[in-house]
Formats: structure tokens, C-alpha cells, sequence
């Protein structure tokens, strides 16, 4: 228990250092405010009449949630390529301090602006004319859902902030992987369109099934929805990825953290 408390005690610190970087630089924010408002402005008003008017709006919904959560795990990924540039992080191997605490205060703090992004996006969706059209429980569980991806893929946005050399570099890492994964899902699109190969990767793709969850918990229309087990099961499948991929990440993270502090 005292190294349940020693881990979570340090945590609580990197968490507060994070956000108080972020209050004196709010244009970190951008990302995860503005980019997802102009996401749902130009799929709702520029492709939205064309795919299907009001209902593709309340069918998007949910899509860009998930592609935002997962979009902010370069958050994770520059923040952390940033502390290890900077000797940041050669300066918390001196501490006595949980190495696991370090990593955990970089996705928790990222958690919490997900947090604010998820609002923002919340209040611009009900101006497009979407709604919740499920109870209260049920949007609790999408929101806590969303909440669950985004932690996992900041896991996965750490270990790749800690493989980079640079800042830059961490920059088109992060991205390089975000923009195929999301777009083939059906995060924006019915997957009846998309190919074979492409069509199965997108069913088992777990922002699809983040995407269809969600919608289903929100009362939100499914335009296509898609067959299989993963569909058909799609909260749990969903829960089941995250814990998966946090029980891959997390050790994968740490130890690359341990053998970056010791260069």
C-alpha cells in the first residue's frame, strides 16, 4: 500500500507541473478544443447534406469523439519527447521518485484535458442539432468509455514520445500512425464501401467499436451498422482493447523510460 501511495502521490505532482505548463502556454489547448470544432463544422456543414443531412450529424457525433481522444494522444507523445530533450526527465531519475509516476502524470494530465476537449465538444455538437437521445447512465458510460480510450491511447502516444529523438520527430510519429487507424473505422463512413482487407481491419478496429458503442449508449442513429462479433459486442470489446492495449503499452513504456533516463 505505501507503494500504491508513493506512485500515486508522485503522480499527483507530474499531473499538477503538466497543468501548469499548460496555464502558462493555453495555446496547447488549441489542439484539443478548436481542431475537433472545425472537424465538426466541415463534416457536419460541408459533407453532411450530401451524406445524409440531420441523421449524419447525430451519426458523426460519436465518430469525432473518438477520433479527438485518440488524436490527443500526441499530447502524450510531444510531451514526453520534449522532457526527454530537454533533461526533464534526467532530472526526475534523480529524484526518489516512482519511475512509473512519471509516465502516469503525462497521461493524466492528458486525461483531464481530454476531459475539457470532450466538453467543447459536447456544447458544439448540441449546436449542430445533435442530442443525447439515451438516459443518464447510459451517457455517463459513453463519456467514461471515451475517457478509458483516451487513457489507453496515451500509453501508446508515451512510448512513442520516448522512442524519438526529438520533438520533431515525435511530432510526425505521433500522427503517422493516428490518421490511417481512425479514418479506417467507421468513426465518419459506413464500412459497406471500404474493400476486404480494409473492411475487416475497420470491424475489429477498436475506434469502430468505440464509435458504434457510443452511439448506441447517446440513442444516436447507426447509418450501416456492421456485422460480426465485435459489432455485435461492442461496449465490451471496447473495454476489453483498452485493458489490452494499457497491459502492452504500459510495461513497453516504462521500460523504454528506464533505459531513455539512463543515456
Amino acid at each position: 500500500m505505501n507503494g500504491v501511495r508513493k506512485v500515486l502521490r508522485d503522480s499527483g505532482m507530474v499531473i499538477w507541473r503538466n497543468l501548469l505548463g499548460v496555464r502558462r502556454n493555453p495555446a496547447m489547448l488549441t489542439a484539443a478544443t478548436v481542431q475537433p470544432v472545425m472537424f465538426v463544422l466541415v463534416l457536419a456543414y460541408v459533407f453532411g447534406d450530401s451524406l445524409g443531412g440531420g441523421p449524419y450529424r447525430e451519426f458523426l457525433m460519436a465518430g469525432i469523439f473518438t477520433q479527438t481522444v485518440t488524436l490527443n494522444a500526441a499530447f502524450t507523445t510531444i510531451g514526453m519527447a520534449n522532457d526527454l530533450q530537454k533533461g526533464i526527465i534526467d532530472r526526475f531519475r534523480s529524484l526518489p521518485m516512482s519511475r512509473v509516476a512519471v509516465i502516469l502524470g503525462r497521461t493524466g494530465s492528458d486525461l483531464l484535458i481530454n476531459v475539457l476537449g470532450l466538453a467543447v465538444m459536447s456544447i458544439c455538437g448540441l449546436a449542430i442539432g445533435w442530442r443525447i437521445n439515451g438516459g443518464v447512465v447510459d451517457a455517463v458510460a459513453a463519456y467514461g468509455l471515451l475517457l478509458l480510450f483516451a487513457f489507453a491511447m496515451s500509453w501508446v502516444g508515451a512510448l512513442v514520445g520516448l522512442v524519438s529523438r526529438s520533438v520533431e520527430v515525435a511530432q510526425s510519429a505521433g500522427f503517422l500512425w493516428m490518421y490511417p487507424v481512425t479514418f479506417i473505422s467507421s468513426a465518419f463512413i459506413s464500412l459497406t464501401n471500404l474493400p476486404g482487407p480494409l473492411r475487416a481491419f475497420a470491424e475489429w478496429n477498436p475506434i469502430t467499436t468505440v464509435s458504434d458503442a457510443c452511439r448506441r449508449l447517446f440513442g444516436n442513429p447507426n447509418l450501416a451498422p456492421t456485422a460480426g462479433w465485435a459489432a455485435e459486442h461492442a461496449a465490451g470489446y471496447s473495454v476489453l482493447a483498452c485493458v489490452a492495449i494499457i497491459a502492452a503499452f504500459l510495461p513497453l513504456a516504462v521500460s523504454r523510460y528506464r533505459w531513455a533516463a539512463c543515456r
